[in-house]
């Protein structure tokens, strides 16, 4: 786990001003501000964009022997 440290003034007063508001920790004000952040980001891309990004989150952690998942797997699943 790497550490992270506030040396900018301006980011620590910010933080300490949210979490007073919020009635939180420093840390977790400043973690869901980055998760809105991200997630607004996200939800700004296009579509095909998004699915891009999943599927290629979904293969690398298929890992090397992954495949794709056929009619009959689908089949299994749904016990027919």
């Amino acid at each position: 786990m790497s550490t992270f440290s506030v040396r900018d003034p301006r980011v620590a007063r910010l933080a300490r001003k949210l979490a007073r508001l919020r009635g939180s920790t420093m840390t977790e004000a400043v973690i869901t501000a980055l998760e809105n952040d991200l997630k607004r980001e996200r939800d700004s891309m296009p579509l095909a964009d998004r699915y891009a990004e999943i599927a290629a989150d979904l293969a690398a952690k298929a890992g090397p022997n992954g495949r794709e998942v056929t009619k009959d797997d689908i089949d299994a699943m749904w016990g027919q």
